[in-house]
């Protein structure tokens, strides 16, 4: 009995000592979580301190720029110095064959400088560029590179007044995307939703089990590619010729359509807010006196981020959006920009929450998930000088091409269309001219340059409508 007793006592002595381990253990780990929470929790308390701090400096350069709005030759100098840091290329007034300087931003000057022509395509050592924005081409065309491989002997054209578009056609645009026979991509950057995401790997499902593999997506004419063919001004006043030529002509009826736009001050037209009745300039207001739209919703915040890095942050207030919208237009990554390093951009393979890559993928899920029943857009924000700017003090800020980039990438792999905005070279806050007539701090538009931008929006989504098969 007394040696039962001995070995019950040491049975209950190791279970107690396993137990105390055990215990032990949880405590350990339960300290290293807190641990690592804290060290989370502290460095992203340094990251909103030190983006508070880029964003009171970029008020700062608004300001500045403001200041020297009024004349174009000191503010054209100014431009190109800070461009030149960043850029191993010309100024834009020197890439042009002709003299911008001093150009109004009229319709008919601007009509003058470029001579726009129903062919207006220009050809030299055997590749095809686009001297617009835009070049129909048919539906066995091959998209590849800077160059246009059309089948035969086809050429593409502009029409006099838009770009026909047959209804397989692939269109050059600043877009990204490798375009397959039925692929569409609008005149002026709309991506449409059959896109191929890379090579010839097309986008199908809900493509979660794909995002891993998912490679980046660059635009088939870049920004600094339309650079070299003509100046944002002149980019500008000729795109917007065309959207409102479509919108003349629009076949699509949007009167019983809600629209939600998400975005930050340039959808809220905050810098307009000591104005009375500001938000009738903001471009959601113009949106829906251009479409005729039943309602649409304005959800901009001045200083919002898509990420979580800074304030406000679309993927913490995309909820607020209505149910029963129709479509909904999301325009971000502006105040992202002055805010990322490499850490908090993140990557494609990890899409942690607190960092771009992330935190988009998180939205363009959520708005999915949330709202199965309603068209969504994302738009890639309009270049800005202030980024560049910027990285001239911060050196560990990212070119403001990375998200544009990151939002077409991950927009391809969603299956959501995008209104390719920064490189479609409108509103390019490098011209000095696009400055003093449409965009007088650096970053955001007068009433003048959010109707443009109203126009354009307009424009792409009716493009993007009329391509549908009828009973879609």
């Amino acid at each position: 009995m007394r040696k039962i007793n001995e070995i019950l006592a040491v049975v209950i002595l190791s279970l107690m000592a396993v137990l105390l381990a055990a215990v032990g253990m949880r405590l350990y780990d339960t300290y290293v979580i807190n641990r690592q929470a804290e060290t989370e929790t502290k460095r992203q308390e340094e990251v909103l301190s030190r983006n508070k701090e880029a964003h009171d400096r970029v008020q700062e350069m608004r300001r500045e720029i403001e200041e020297l709005s009024g004349d174009r030759e000191k503010l054209g100098q100014f431009l190109d110095e800070i461009r030149m840091d960043y850029e191993d290329a010309v100024p834009v007034s020197a890439m042009m064959d002709f003299d911008t300087s001093g150009m109004s931003g009229s319709r008919e000057a601007a009509e003058e400088t470029h001579e726009v022509s129903e062919n207006a395509v220009d050809e030299s050592d055997n590749v095809t560029t686009v001297s617009g924005n835009i070049i129909g081409v048919s539906a066995n065309d091959i998209v590849s590179g800077n160059a246009l491989d059309v089948s035969g002997n086809d050429t593409g054209t502009v029409s006099e007044n838009a770009p026909g578009i047959s209804e397989n056609a692939a269109v050059v645009s600043g877009n990204t995307v490798s375009i397959s026979e039925n692929d569409t991509v609008s005149e002026n950057g709309m991506v449409s939703e059959n896109a191929a995401i890379s090579g010839n790997e097309s986008v199908s499902g809900n493509m979660l089990e794909l995002l891993p593999k998912v490679e980046m997506v660059y635009p088939e004419v870049s920004l600094a590619e339309r650079r070299q063919i003509r100046s944002s001004l002149e980019e500008t006043l000729l795109v917007n010729w065309e959207d409102e030529a479509c919108l003349e002509e629009r076949g699509v009826d949007f009167s019983g359509k809600k629209i939600a736009c998400l975005g930050d001050s340039i959808t809220a037209a905050a810098n307009l807010e000591g104005e009375e009745g500001y938000l009738s300039y903001a471009y959601p207001s113009i949106l829906k006196e251009l479409l005729g739209a039943e309602e649409v919703y304005n959800f901009g915040i001045g200083g919002s981020s898509i990420g979580r890095y800074w304030s406000d942050a679309f993927v913490e207030r995309y909820t607020q959006i209505p149910k029963d919208v129709d479509i909904i237009i999301v325009m971000g990554g502006t105040n992202d920009g002055f805010c990322l390093s490499e850490k908090e951009f993140g990557s494609l393979t990890e899409r942690k929450s607190w960092t771009f890559c992330g935190d988009l993928d998180e939205l363009m899920r959520g708005l999915r998930e949330k709202y199965p029943e309603a068209d969504i857009f994302f738009a890639t924000p309009l270049p800005n000088i202030l980024q560049d700017y910027l990285m001239r003090e911060r050196t560990y800020l990212l070119p403001q091409k990375n998200l544009s980039d990151m939002i077409l990438t991950l927009s391809a792999a969603h299956e959501i269309p995008v209104i390719d905005l920064y490189n479609s070279n409108i509103l390019d806050s490098h011209d000095a001219d696009i400055v003093a007539d449409y965009m007088p701090d650096g970053v955001h538009a007068n009433k003048a340059g959010y109707r443009i931008l109203a126009e354009h929006i307009a424009a792409e989504l009716v493009r993007y409508y009329e391509r549908l098969p009828v009973d879609e």
